[in-house]
Protein backbone atom coordinates (compact mmCIF):
# COMPACT_ATOMS: atom_id res chain seq x y z
CA UNK A 1 0.00 0.00 0.00
CA UNK A 2 2.95 2.31 0.64
CA UNK A 3 4.04 1.78 -2.96
CA UNK A 4 0.77 3.27 -4.15
CA UNK A 5 1.12 6.41 -2.06
CA UNK A 6 4.82 7.02 -2.73
CA UNK A 7 4.29 8.86 -6.05
CA UNK A 8 1.58 10.99 -4.44
CA UNK A 9 3.85 11.86 -1.56
CA UNK A 10 6.71 12.79 -3.91
CA UNK A 11 4.37 14.99 -5.96
CA UNK A 12 3.09 16.67 -2.79
CA UNK A 13 6.59 17.38 -1.48
CA UNK A 14 7.81 18.72 -4.81
CA UNK A 15 4.71 20.90 -5.22
CA UNK A 16 4.98 22.36 -1.71
CA UNK A 17 8.71 23.14 -1.93
CA UNK A 18 9.15 26.88 -2.48
CA UNK A 19 11.44 28.20 -5.19
CA UNK A 20 14.93 29.06 -3.91
CA UNK A 21 15.60 32.72 -3.11
CA UNK A 22 19.08 32.53 -4.57
CA UNK A 23 20.61 31.60 -7.89
CA UNK A 24 21.75 27.98 -7.46
CA UNK A 25 24.26 28.40 -10.29
CA UNK A 26 26.26 31.07 -8.45
CA UNK A 27 26.38 29.47 -4.99
CA UNK A 28 29.80 28.11 -4.08
CA UNK A 29 31.12 26.43 -0.94
CA UNK A 30 33.68 29.19 -0.45
CA UNK A 31 36.87 29.08 1.55
CA UNK A 32 35.34 27.04 4.39
CA UNK A 33 34.16 24.35 2.01
CA UNK A 34 37.56 24.20 0.35
CA UNK A 35 39.27 23.95 3.74
CA UNK A 36 36.94 21.18 4.90
CA UNK A 37 37.46 19.10 1.75
CA UNK A 38 41.22 19.72 1.90
CA UNK A 39 41.34 18.49 5.51
CA UNK A 40 39.33 15.40 4.62
CA UNK A 41 41.71 14.70 1.72
CA UNK A 42 44.79 15.13 3.94
CA UNK A 43 43.30 12.90 6.64
CA UNK A 44 42.48 10.24 4.03
CA UNK A 45 46.02 10.40 2.66
CA UNK A 46 47.56 10.09 6.11
CA UNK A 47 45.29 7.18 7.03
CA UNK A 48 46.20 5.42 3.78
CA UNK A 49 49.93 5.87 4.43
CA UNK A 50 49.55 4.62 7.99
CA UNK A 51 47.58 1.58 6.83
CA UNK A 52 50.22 0.74 4.19
CA UNK A 53 52.96 1.03 6.82
CA UNK A 54 51.12 -1.28 9.21
CA UNK A 55 50.38 -3.86 6.50
CA UNK A 56 54.02 -3.78 5.40
CA UNK A 57 55.21 -4.23 9.01
CA UNK A 58 52.84 -7.16 9.51
CA UNK A 59 54.05 -8.78 6.28
CA UNK A 60 57.69 -8.39 7.28
CA UNK A 61 57.03 -9.86 10.71
CA UNK A 62 55.30 -12.86 9.14
CA UNK A 63 58.24 -13.39 6.76
CA UNK A 64 60.76 -13.21 9.61
CA UNK A 65 58.66 -15.60 11.70
CA UNK A 66 58.49 -18.09 8.82
CA UNK A 67 62.26 -17.83 8.34
CA UNK A 68 62.91 -18.42 12.04
CA UNK A 69 60.58 -21.41 12.06
CA UNK A 70 62.31 -22.86 8.97
CA UNK A 71 65.73 -22.41 10.59
CA UNK A 72 64.52 -24.03 13.81
CA UNK A 73 63.03 -26.94 11.85
CA UNK A 74 66.29 -27.38 9.91
CA UNK A 75 68.29 -27.25 13.14
CA UNK A 76 65.98 -29.81 14.78
CA UNK A 77 66.21 -32.07 11.71
CA UNK A 78 70.00 -31.76 11.78
CA UNK A 79 70.10 -32.68 15.47
CA UNK A 80 68.05 -35.82 14.83
CA UNK A 81 70.31 -36.97 11.97
CA UNK A 82 73.52 -36.71 14.08
CA UNK A 83 74.37 -39.79 16.08
CA UNK A 84 75.23 -39.18 19.68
Amino acid sequence: MNVLFAPLLVDFVLASTPEPEFNPDTVTPGAWGFAAIFLVAVATLLLGLDMARRVRRTTYRAQVQEKLEAEAAARDAGDRDRPE
